[in-house]
């Protein structure tokens, strides 16, 4: 069965093993950006690997994540 949920940037940050509300999201956003404009998302510093493979993952198979992993993109480039 397709899953056709829509996921949410508190979704991505539950499946990145991170504190998920708004006000931590928020901080997080804050705390990391701007990430230079030159540099992937999924290359930058603070993520573990294995976060770092899931956020390379989404967007190169355009997976259901992409879309939300994208709007973190621009969130931390703002």
């Amino acid at each position: 069965m397709l899953d056709t949920s829509i996921h949410s940037l508190s979704g991505l940050f539950a499946q990145l093993g991170l504190p998920n509300s708004k006000k931590e999201i928020e901080a997080f956003i804050e705390q990391h950006r701007p990430l230079p404009q030159a540099e992937p998302l999924s290359k930058a510093g603070f993520w573990t690997e294995s976060q770092a493979t899931f956020l390379r993952e989404a967007v190169l198979n355009d997976s259901d994540w992409a879309e939300v992993v994208d709007e973190l993109n621009v969130l931390l480039r703002d």
